[in-house]
């Protein structure tokens, strides 16, 4: 073997054993390191230190919600939740009339304002605690105490079919609700809220065409909705299209609701569909092609259930 190749290959064996010695110095130094660490536990020299837990702090306080979410707040039943915000907002907006009479209906004994005198009414497609407050109690935004009145734990489940009660018309109660909601009354924010509704007369015409009626309703809406109080203003629209179906629209916020109503029914129509319940879907799509013949979700969805319902009928 020359000398060159001698050198090369010992050179390649001195590699070699420097990549295993390099490694097993490395485990060497962390294995001590591991034993000095458990000595000094055992000897109770560790240098580790354990950092103490935070204090506690103090809760935060519930942010103060618009009036539209508190209202949404409600709708789905949160009731302690929402009087604990409607307080706080009244701090802030003392002046506020639609949340005074809010906290008014949700506080109030519903049996005391409405009367204990009531009939049943079975719900029906496109029903609402909104626009059955509407069309009994003369506003959508009495929702809630007509809610209360029938025991709901939950203004937005109203299902086809469900029985509920409505109060009949006496002299100083049945108008109630309708009147506090629209201001007509005042109440202390931080109060407890347990003296009866205000009553005074509608202010709406003692005579009034249909016409007339739809058009104040549809402005009541646009109201209703400036002031932020959405669910009521498409409930508040819903009355006058399903008294004018073809009332004409008062600008593009009138339009944009009126867009925004449809939608909404198209999409419980959808619900009941899909339930087969589909007379009710029917019915709620020919409301809406009544206020609008062209809109292509409905006459394409119609069309459908029609057809499922004529099979239906030949099984």
């Amino acid at each position: 073997m020359t000398l060159a190749r001698q050198t090369r290959c010992d050179g390649w064996w001195l590699k070699q054993a420097m990549l295993v010695a390099i490694p097993l110095t490395m485990l060497g130094l962390a294995g001590c390191a591991q034993v000095n660490a458990l000595k000094s536990k055992v000897n109770g020299n560790s240098t580790t230190t354990t950092t103490a837990p935070p204090a506690p702090s103090e809760a935060s306080p519930r942010p103060t919600l618009s009036f539209t979410a508190i209202v949404n707040e409600l709708q789905l039943g949160h009731y302690s939740e929402g009087e604990q915000d409607l307080r706080q907002y009244l701090l802030l907006h003392p002046g506020d009339r639609s949340a005074q009479a809010m906290l008014r209906q949700l506080t109030v004994d519903p049996k005391q304002a409405l009367g204990s005198r009531s009939r049943a009414y079975a719900v029906q497609a496109g029903d609402s605690y909104s626009t059955l407050a509407a069309r009994y109690l003369g506003d959508a935004g009495s929702f809630l105490i007509l809610a209360r009145y029938n025991g709901s734990t939950n203004p937005s489940m109203l299902r086809v079919g469900e029985t509920v009660h409505l109060p009949l018309s006496r002299a100083g109660t049945s108008s109630a609700a309708g009147a506090a909601l629209s201001g007509s009354s005042t109440t202390d924010p931080a109060g407890s809220g347990s003296d009866t509704l205000a009553v005074s007369e509608s202010s709406a015409p003692a005579v009034e065409s249909p016409t007339a009626k739809a058009q104040r309703l549809q402005r009541e809406s646009l109201s209703l909705l400036d002031q932020g109080q959405s669910d009521q203003a498409l409930a508040r629209l819903g009355e006058a299209l399903s008294i004018e179906p073809r009332l004409k629209p008062v600008g593009p916020q009138a339009a944009a609701l009126r867009e925004q109503l449809l939608a909404s029914y198209h999409e419980h129509a959808i619900v009941l569909y899909r339930d087969q319940q589909l007379d009710q879907a029917i019915t709620l799509w020919n409301r809406i092609l009544a206020i609008n013949p062209n809109y292509e979700p409905a006459v394409i969805y119609r069309a459908r259930a029609l057809d499922l319902k004529h099979r239906l009928k030949q099984i």
